[in-house]
Formats: structure tokens, sequence, C-alpha cells
């Protein structure tokens, strides 16, 4: 018979019983054991209109206040988490071998960095809105300018680094330093603009380890996800942990499109909403029936939304309604889409800058369910914001 959960003996199940439980609950894995003795809340759903709403709870450790931060779908993938830098005051000196990155939402500060050992450090400032990263084990420390307390939102690799290791002093007190990750020279920190294509789908990336305003920052024009859209990937201090920043126009929004789980989208400018779903609810979820499973999230400056909340592929469709662009960062952690699972010069293809209907995963405006284009329209009248999407965008090809 199948071992009892009550017992402890384990024994060889009966005839053709199958052994286990068949059902049981997902343990914690390390990451979520250093979270839980860290101390912090943790907050988990498909996202967060605002992580200023959050409770700050103390944490010793760092010397701050903060929150930890896991969206459906990220579980394992990648770590994240708020933190207030004490008033006029600093976070305690840190250093781990794992990747991070930070966006300022509020307050403005400077950042130091160094090798263990040296004399001489990189300092650099930062304002809301600033991005920057810091390079694998390098020690930092975060200090606040003001009298008021600045808020950092952190992404890094935490997760998949303490779940292989499983050992915190070898994650938070090793001494190995990463040379191809850390250099002394004096623009080490400084902003670069230079724009390159990226070596795997040759899309717009910047080599920099700060972008001092990612909400303004000028982006050069993509065009992928909806006309006029403007993109860019930073790559910073070597990472694997991926990311990029984009901008739909006022009155206009993306086509949706399907990819697995990780990305996190979180808004610097303007403000919209998001509405995912699984892909197996097909490209006209509200017209089939499916409309009670479609998550929505409204959201602003500071929001935060997951892009697939887990299992398979979902889509996912993002909406500019204020007057200005909507711009959004998106977190992937170490999975870069365009480095799928396959064998070395397998061809892929950038399936999600491509429509169903030609073999991808994103849907035209023609094809897209009735409903999102009517709650649009009503959502810009609301709010008074002109409508800039070309009806010609919603004709099937050879109809004029």
């Amino acid at each position: 018979m199948p071992h009892d959960k009550d017992r402890t003996h384990w024994h060889e199940p009966a005839a053709n019983k199958k052994a286990g439980f068949g059902e049981f609950k997902k343990q914690p894995t390390p990451y979520d054991a250093y979270m839980e003795q860290e101390g912090i809340p943790v907050f988990r759903d498909i996202g967060i209109s605002n992580v200023r709403n959050l409770p700050l709870v103390p944490w010793a450790r760092r010397g701050g206040r903060g929150h930890f931060i896991q969206l459906y779908g990220t579980e394992g993938k990648w770590g994240c988490y708020v933190i207030e830098v004490p008033p006029a005051g600093a976070l305690n000196v840190e250093k781990h071998m794992y990747e991070e990155i930070f966006l300022v939402i509020e307050g403005r500060g400077t950042t130091e960095v160094w090798q263990e050992g040296d004399t001489r450090k990189h300092v650099f400032e930062w304002q809301a809105g600033s991005l920057f990263s810091i390079p694998m084990n390098a020690m930092y420390r975060i200090v606040n300018a003001t009298s008021s307390g600045a808020l950092l939102l952190a992404g890094n690799t935490a997760p998949n680094v303490i779940n292989m290791i499983n050992n915190f002093d070898a994650v938070f007190n090793n001494p190995f330093i990463f040379h191809d990750r850390f250099s002394s020279a004096d623009d080490f920190y400084k902003a670069r603009d230079e724009i390159e294509p990226d070596p795997v789908r040759g899309l717009a990336m910047r080599r920099t380890n700060l972008i001092p305003d990612a909400a303004n920052c000028e982006l050069p024009l993509d065009n992928r996800r909806s006309p006029g859209y403007r993109r860019v990937e930073p790559f910073m201090t070597n990472n694997c942990f991926y990311f990029w920043i984009g901008q739909h126009e006022n009155g206009r929004y993306s086509k949706a499109h399907a990819h697995t789980s990780a990305a996190i989208l979180i808004c610097l400018k303007g403000k919209g909403y998001t509405y995912t779903w699984p892909e197996r609810l097909g490209v006209n979820p509200w017209r089939d029936g499916f409309g009670d499973q479609v998550r929505r999230l409204d959201y602003e400056p500071g929001g935060m939304v997951t892009a697939a909340p887990g299992g398979a592929r979902w889509y996912h469709q993002h909406f500019s309604v204020s007057e200005e662009p909507f711009r959004l960062t998106a977190w992937f952690g170490p999975h870069n889409p365009g480095r799928d699972p396959g064998p070395p010069g397998e061809k892929h293809t950038d399936y999600t800058a491509i429509d169903v209907n030609e073999g991808g995963t994103a849907i035209p405006y023609w094809m897209e369910d009735p409903f999102v284009r009517q709650e649009y329209e009503a959502k810009l009248r609301q709010n008074g914001v002109a409508n800039r999407m070309d009806p010609a965008w919603y004709l099937p090809p050879g109809v004029k």
C-alpha cells in the first residue's frame, strides 16, 4: 500500500498500487528559508500597483527597512525586494556571490563600490529613476543624501545561487574577486549612451553600469510591440541578469504576446494596465467565455506586474492610458528569452515579435478579442486621452 501520511516507516506498495502520497505540498527552497530568516515579509501575488504601498519592516542585517517581493512565476528564477535607506543614513556594507541591480523609486544619494582590501572606492550619485548594477561579490554601501527616506527596488540572482550552493557563508563571505566584472578605472560608473546590436537578437543594447534617469533617457525606435514602440537593453557589469527599458506611445497599446515565466514589468513613467492569461485559453478569451480567467493589474510609476504568473506560456498585453508615454522596464533575471534551451547553433526565431498567423506568438490587432479594443477606447475617453490607434491596424491583410 502507499505510504500513509501519518507514518514514518516506508515500505513498498502492494500489488499494482503506486508509492508515495500522490498529493504533497511544495517544500521551501533554501532561498525561501533565507527570506524567512531575514525577518521581513514576503509579498506574493501577480503584482502591485505601487511598491510604495508595501509595509516596510526593520531589516537588521541590511540596516534599513524592507520587504521581499516574489511575484508569481519568478519563484526560483530571480529575487526581488524593496528597501528604504534611513534618512541621512546608509545601509550596512554588503557583498554577495550573486548579481544585483537597483532601481531608485524615490530619493537621492550615493553608492560606494570597491573590492575588499582596496583603499580607493568608486562613488557615484543617484536619484529617482536611476538604475545601477553592483559587480559580483564587490563590497558596496548605499548612502541616503536627504533627510527623508530613499526607496530602492532590487533585482538579483540570489535564488539561483543560494538554491544551488545552500550555504549562506559561501554566498555572503566568499573572498573570490571577479576581475572580469570590476574595474578600478575612473569611468567604470560613467553613464554611456552608445548603442550597439545585442549579440543574440540584434536588438538595441547599451553597455553602461549606470543609467542616471531611466524614466527619461533616450530610447531607440523598436516597433516590435506597438507602432512607435522604443526599447533598449542595458548591459551592466558583465551580468547574466537580463532586462530592458521600453516605451509605448500615449494612446496606444501593445500586441498581446506569449512566453514562459520570469518577466516582471515595472512602471517607470505614465500609467497603464496589463492583462495576462494562459496560452491555452486562445487568442480570444473573452469572446470564447474565458474572460473570468484573465488576470488584470492597473499600475503606475513604482508598480509592477508578472507577465506570466506560472506554468507553460501566458499571453500578456500592456495598455498606455495616460497623457504621457507608458515606460516600463522588464526584468527577467538570468533568463534571456533569446537564449532558450537548445543545442548551440540551432536556429531560433524572435517569436514574441512574430504574429501568430506567421508562426510566432504575437496576436495582431485584427485577430485580437473585440473586448480589448472596446474597453481600451472607453478607458481613454474616461481619462481624456486621445486614441492614437489607427483603425487600419484592425483590418486583416489585404482588406482596405
